[in-house]
């Protein structure tokens, strides 16, 4: 399942590049982690031998920073790349851009074999591969994410979509990439906050999958804020090999994969209140996951030292813990109900037994709202 490479870096020593598949019979693809990868994506698709026109959409912040060796490298493997942007930020994952998407599409007249390559964060990842999932019945998708949560989550497992007024990713479809081209140099472009928002996603798969992973955060912290590529490397392939485990065994989150939801619940509420301009989506996630943990101990399902532990960590790495003392109350039961998940009134929430497990707990959003107005 992992294959290592090296590839030299800023280090003083070459960092190892890592190759996870998601397991997934005749759609099975590889995610490659590493530094310096950009340059090798042409290669990559030419081995796929797909369509020569390629659609590459990202935003304006993005192309400025990766544009170039992202078009250098398609166009030294003979591909012919139109660029395609979207502005930046989440308020537009929404259906005006998707048909904005739809047209430059058209315009640059691809077919059923060309490819649409996601070049940014989460944003451009969803709201591209919705539109290739969709456009002429589905064409070829590659992810080049650029932030953490992105490289550690969203580019992994197939999910795509965009926001509806009523809440965030209700349209959607899972459509899995080709490929995922993770180069962990490019995280050290992003805003601090970004970056930290990035890490709250990283400490989920601790949380909810491996004590291993879990402690290592606790012990190499300043080396993950000091974006040391090595040590990233290895957090980003352990995350991604969890995620892939995960996909493989749930592609379509009837079961296991559910738990991915952890401190989801509550985060798309927090974002959805605040219109999604106050939050990242990462600080809206450690918000959940804090009180995802303390509801686990309020229902009996875990110790107060878990809860504990998970607070401080979440606090270590820069990220919110408490919700806003204005959005509770009915207005945040309204929001919950709102989620995607709730069936039959109840809500599959995910609560943690411990570090590295977790439990489902069935609840009707006044009960999740009552919890959080303590």
């Amino acid at each position: 399942m992992i294959s290592p490479d090296t590839q030299p870096s800023e280090a003083k020593h070459p960092v190892a590049i890592e190759t996870v598949t998601v397991a997934l019979r005749d759609r099975s693809y590889p995610i490659v982690i590493g530094p310096e990868l950009l340059g090798s994506l042409g290669g990559r698709l030419a081995a796929m031998q797909l369509d020569l026109k390629v659609a590459v959409v990202t935003n304006p912040i993005v192309r400025q920073l990766y544009g170039a060796p992202v078009l250098e490298s398609l166009t030294a493997a003979g591909f012919q790349p139109t660029v395609i942007e979207i502005p930046a930020g989440e308020e537009h994952k929404n259906f005006a851009w998707l048909t904005f998407l739809y047209d430059r599409l058209l315009d640059a007249r691809l077919e059923r074999n060309s490819t649409v390559v996601a070049l940014g964060g989460g944003v451009i990842g969803d709201l591209a591969g919705f539109a290739a999932a969709t456009f002429l019945r589905g064409v070829p998708f590659v992810q080049v994410p650029t932030t953490l949560l992105a490289q550690v989550d969203s580019s992994v497992g197939g999910k795509t979509g965009v926001n509806h007024p009523q809440g965030k990713n209700l349209i959607g479809a899972f459509y899995q990439p080709r490929l995922v081209l993770a180069d962990v140099g490019t995280l050290r472009s992003l805003p601090r906050r970004e970056f930290l928002a990035g890490l709250a996603e990283v400490i989920k798969y601790g949380v909810i999958l491996s004590p291993d992973l879990f402690d290592l955060l606790e012990a190499e912290l300043p080396r993950v804020l000091d974006l040391d590529a090595a040590v990233l490397t290895e957090v980003v392939r352990v995350c991604c090999a969890l995620k892939a485990m995960v996909v493989g065994e749930d592609e379509r989150e009837t079961g296991l994969r559910s738990i991915l939801n952890f401190g989801h619940t509550m985060g798309h509420a927090v974002e959805s209140l605040t219109e999604y301009k106050r939050f990242l989506h990462g600080e809206a996630v450690a918000i959940g996951m804090a009180f995802a943990a303390h509801l686990s101990n309020v229902r009996g399902h875990c110790s107060e030292e878990s809860v504990t532990r998970i607070v401080q960590l979440l606090k270590r790495a820069g990220l919110p813990v408490e919700i806003p003392q204005e959005l509770l109350g009915r207005h945040l039961a309204l929001a919950i109900e709102a989620d995607k998940k709730v069936s039959g009134g109840k809500i599959k929430f995910v609560c943690i037994s411990e570090i590295g497990r977790t439990v489902f707990d069935h609840l009707a959003a006044n009960e999740i709202a009552q919890v959080a107005g303590r």
